[in-house]
């Protein structure tokens, strides 16, 4: 309740500051685009500030009208572009009315511009809006040079991407949208890099985005209106000491003709990857006195990481559209897994090594269809989509053992033979009623289902005889999922400085889930959520403005760790799902200030059984189980710095953060650790030099953690870049330096059932990249609209 009480003192204090210090300034501007023939075009307008002509936000007209709100500006630039007239450019001034409609806007085919300007700097890297969010731009900068998403979102500030995972610094795991529909890991692997215009950090997510994480990473890609071909195709060749090479190939094609559009993208990665873990495991007592010392070497190989994906869209009228889309991808993946174990009781020391040949397909599909309409010339839309997907594994590895025990050698051999199936449906439909520049209704509703099956076997030879059936380590498992949920949201502006928006989500979640792990289990339940959110926004002059927000969130188990089927690692390690796992849920509250270039948040988050994981002491005497586990519950303090500057020649982003956590546990016995902060320092600095090429420098540093239970040491990293644009812009070449001291892997320990855990993860980030990229065809831009439907369920079969 003091945390509710506080959240509203906020929310008054913000909308009853003294008017005095409101400044006068555009909200928000409409307008229709005709020719001198009274015909509607079609374009984009993009929103530049008048001292620098800096892109403040970009949007598409399809049938002349536009509108575009939020803006907050005494003056600003509409730029309108299209390949059906010469760009024009009008001059928008504040003059007493904070809602301009500019009426008519009649083209003339003459090529000649209104209030022509010239563009003089770079297109910056990063913006912070005023409601907290951070938006990224992609395109004319050199992030556009990108081999992958995931890269793209490694040099973003307060974005950390650790062993697969996203996180967002002070809020936790985020979930990754595609124009605003939530997308699978496999499946940003097929996004084209040249079609991403910008990418979105929403810290404080609103009730039309799924329940499932702490924050929202949304792509969104470039529109087109216009008509033709265009592709792009890359090469790039990775190297590293550690690692290998790879090489990773990547084709995207557009083609527009008329009412019908079509994409089509195609990607081939093919090399080697490498991780290495060390993990000492010590139990100090002398009457049960153990000490493991175990080091894991994955040398992975790419036979063959494809991803491809085709889509189709028919635009109707330039108000609505249909599609079709499919996208897909096969992993193939080779190598080895070594493992060497030394463990030394009050008896003996023993020493245990395998080798693991790796044998594993992936075999992934999905299909979408959607259709979206425009009601009206505010922006009015309905929307309605379906997903299917399909994922499949199978794995067949073979595994020797040489082990050394009472100074006796024990040999054998074990195959692990998993078939593993996950099907994921979801339809959903989204309604959008635009009043004006501030005032909109959301509503919409989604059903997901989900279901997995999964059958592992497990064959021992023990020296040199004949393969039986380890029942212990053998299993099935399926589960059942059922999601029906239904959102709604309402923004609105009490004047022209203070603007306010709040939302609700309800969510049913049913499920079964069996097992024959031990004597088999069965277990069904369900749950009703409802997720709530609001904000405010104050606007005290045209350059500072506050806000204050409340969310809550999910996050849900991953299918992979419920399933308790076994993942061998070496004789007395293990990883295995956990079905005992139950959701977490987050309580967020933020406030902050913008005020020019500079954002300042402070926040808090209240977590409830938060997910985490842990070695705990298996069945066997010496054996560990690495498992997802649940704790009891989290607090996060965070507060955060950011400035962006940007002319000519450099750009250049800054951040400092500061967090608290401290996580308890009442179950698992974890010895505790004091909490401190920890500090996150991000810089990205881009130099244009004399227009001849770009160099990027970028370094972040991450440090040491403690949180209650668990300590991680320090990392960090810096990258250096170099992009060199021939043929008018037609090829561009990149190198990379990633990582140049191979600081940013893993470490820390914890202290969990009287025995220390301590572990050291190295990972192949430190590399040479040389790329090169060829666009061609007359057109850079993509009418293609699919939309991902079920990707909230999708992302948790990764």
């Amino acid at each position: 309740m003091k945390l509710f009480f506080l959240f509203a003192v906020s929310f008054t204090a913000l909308n009853f500051l003294p008017s005095r210090l409101e400044a006068q300034h555009i909200t928000g501007i409409s307008g229709y685009v005709k020719n001198v023939n009274q015909e509607s075009l079609m374009g984009n307008v993009s929103m530049l500030t008048v001292p620098d002509s800096t892109l403040i936000k970009v949007t598409s007209f399809y049938n002349g009208g536009f509108e575009i709100s939020g803006i907050q500006h005494k003056e600003i630039l509409l730029k309108l572009t299209s390949l059906l007239f010469a760009d024009t450019i009008i001059h928008v001034k504040y003059q007493g009315q904070a809602l301009i409609n500019l009426g008519s806007i009649i083209i003339r085919e003459a090529k000649m511009q209104l209030n022509e300007v010239q563009i003089r700097s770079q297109t910056p890297l990063v913006r912070s809006n005023p409601n907290g969010n951070v938006e990224v731009n992609v395109a004319s900068t050199i992030l556009a040079g990108s081999s992958s998403v995931n890269e793209i979102l490694s040099r973003a500030p307060n974005v950390i991407v650790n062993e697969g995972r996203i996180s967002v610094f002070g809020k936790g795991d985020a979930i990754i949208y595609l124009n605003g529909r939530q997308i699978t890991t496999e499946r940003m692997a097929s996004i084209p890099i040249s079609q991403i215009l910008r990418v979105e950090i929403i810290s404080n997510p609103s009730s039309k985005y799924d329940a499932e994480g702490k924050a929202v990473i949304n792509i969104v890609m470039k529109s087109n209106t216009t008509q033709g071909l265009f592709g792009s195709a890359s090469q790039q060749v990775s190297a590293s000491e550690f690692a290998g090479a790879d090489s990773n190939t990547l084709l995207d094609l557009v083609y527009t003709k008329g009412k019908l559009s079509m994409t089509g993208n195609y990607g081939l990665l093919i090399g080697n990857n490498r991780e290495i873990l060390y993990t000492t495991r010590t139990r100090p007592a002398q009457e049960d006195y153990l000490r493991s010392e175990l080091t894991t070497d994955w040398k992975r190989k790419y036979n063959n990481f494809s991803n491809y994906g085709f889509g189709i869209q028919y635009n109707k009228d330039p108000r609505q559209y249909i599609s079709l889309g499919y996208s897909g991808n096969l992993e193939d993946l080779g190598g080895t897994q070594q493992s060497e174990n030394t463990i030394t009781t009050n008896q003996a020391t023993s020493f245990y090594s395998s080798n693991l040949a790796k044998d594993e397909v992936r075999l992934n599909h999905s299909l979408t269809l959607n259709y979206n309409k425009i009601l009206d010339t505010t922006g009015s839309s309905f929307f309605m989509g379906s997903q299917y997907s399909r994922f499949n594994t199978t794995i067949h590895d073979l595994i020797s053992e040489a082990n050394r025990v009472n100074d006796n050698n024990i040999y054998r051999l074990l195959k692990n033979d998993v078939q593993h199936q996950i099907t994921i449906s979801s339809t959903q439909a989204d309604y959008i009623k635009v009043f004006n520049a501030n005032r909109k209704l959301e509503a919409g509703t989604k059903f997901s289902y989900a279901y997995t099956s999964s059958g592992t076997k497990f064959l021992i030879a023990e020296n040199e005889g004949d393969f039986k059936l380890a029942q212990d380590l053998s299993s099935d498992f399926n589960y059942t999922e059922r999601i029906p949920a239904a959102y709604l949201n309402y923004s609105d502006a009490i004047d022209n400085q203070t603007k306010f928006g709040f939302g609700i989500r309800g969510e049913w979640t049913s499920y079964s889930l069996k097992t024959t792990v031990g004597a088999g289990q069965l277990v069904e339940n369900s749950y009703f959520n409802v997720f709530p959110n609001l904000f405010i926004q104050k606007n005290i002059s045209e350059e500072l403005k506050l806000r204050a927000a409340y969310s809550s969130k999910i996050t849900r188990p991953r299918y992979q760790a419920l399933n308790p089927f076994v993942i061998y690692q070496d004789p007395f390690t293990t990883i295995e799902g956990n079905p005992k796992l139950t959701p977490e849920k987050v309580h967020a509250f933020e406030v902050g200030a913008n005020y020019k270039t500079f954002d300042w948040k402070v926040g808090y988050n209240y977590t409830l059984n938060p997910l985490s994981a842990a070695a705990l002491r298996g069945e066997k005497p010496n054996s560990y189980v690495l498992k997802g586990i649940n704790l009891d519950r989290d607090h996060t303090f965070f507060t955060a710095l950011s400035a962006s500057f940007n002319t000519k020649w450099w750009t250049t982003v800054n951040t400092v953060n500061l967090s608290y956590s401290k996580s308890i546990d009442h179950e698992f016995s974890f010895v505790t650790v004091t909490p401190r902060p920890q500090v996150y320092l991000y810089s990205n600095n881009t130099f244009n030099i004399r227009d001849l090429f770009k160099v990027q420098v970028l370094a972040w540093y991450l440090g040491d953690r403690y949180y209650g239970l668990y300590y991680n040491k320090n990392r960090s990293t810096i990258t250096l870049g170099l992009e060199k644009n021939f043929f008018h812009n037609t090829l561009k070449g990149r190198l990379i330096a990633n990582d140049i001291f191979h600081k940013s892997n893993t470490a820390g320990n914890y202290e969990v059932g009287q025995t220390v855990i301590y572990f050291d993860r190295t990972l192949n980030t430190n590399y040479f990249r040389l790329i090169a990229s060829y666009t061609f065809g007359g057109v850079k831009n993509t009418v293609y609209q699919n939309k991902q439907t079920g990707q909230t369920e999708n992302s948790r079969a990764n």
